[in-house]
């Protein structure tokens, strides 16, 4: 998915729920802050959308343009309609977010994570091919490991997940050491 899908997908949507804002969490929110970010970045055909003042409409995307349907048959892309429990995000988190809006939106807006948020909520939620996101954000230098690790204390979890979060992220930069690789350290 590049920038452009990602505008189509905020317009459909304004379309499908008549609503005007979106929030986009999950991997491809990062096409709010870098508009064409490296290959690795863009390998999902999803985009995770919910309607921010009305997020039980997220059903209603699903349905019109979510996977399989003729949307994505079309267009190779799709919405994952989500909500806002979706993401394990940190507080503030709106205020940081990334406006996405002009013509190809319908100027619709869609609100996109911040790089960081995006990697703390990707971090939060451990999965596999979250490891390999957030790695690949350390390694590409769109993350630095402190600022990860000071966000940590911002996560809604408690001290001892805190703990693990930042033990996790630590042990990710290290594995990317050792792997040749130079972490940002500022």
């Amino acid at each position: 998915m590049n920038r452009e899908d990602l505008e189509h997908i905020i317009r459909a949507s304004g379309e499908v729920t008549d609503q005007y804002e979106f929030i986009i969490v999950g991997s491809q929110s990062i096409l709010g802050s870098i508009s064409n970010p490296q290959d690795v970045f863009k390998m999902s055909a999803e985009a995770d959308i919910y309607p921010y003042k009305a997020p039980e409409l997220a059903d209603k995307i699903d349905g019109a343009i979510g996977e399989a349907s003729p949307f994505h048959e079309t267009y190779g892309y799709y919405a994952q309609g989500v909500g806002p429990e979706t993401a394990v995000l940190p507080s503030s988190w709106f205020s940081r977010v990334h406006r996405v809006q002009n013509s190809n939106t319908n100027d619709r807006v869609g609100y996109c994570l911040d790089v960081l948020d995006l990697f703390m909520s990707k971090a939060a939620a451990g999965r596999h091919k979250d490891r390999e996101f957030c790695m690949a954000l350390l390694q590409h230098h769109h993350v630095t490991l402190p600022k990860a690790l000071s966000m940590v204390a911002q996560m809604p979890v408690d001290e001892d997940a805190q703990r693990r979060l930042r033990a996790t992220i630590r042990r990710w930069a290290n594995a990317l050491r050792e792997a040749g690789h130079q972490i940002a350290e500022d």
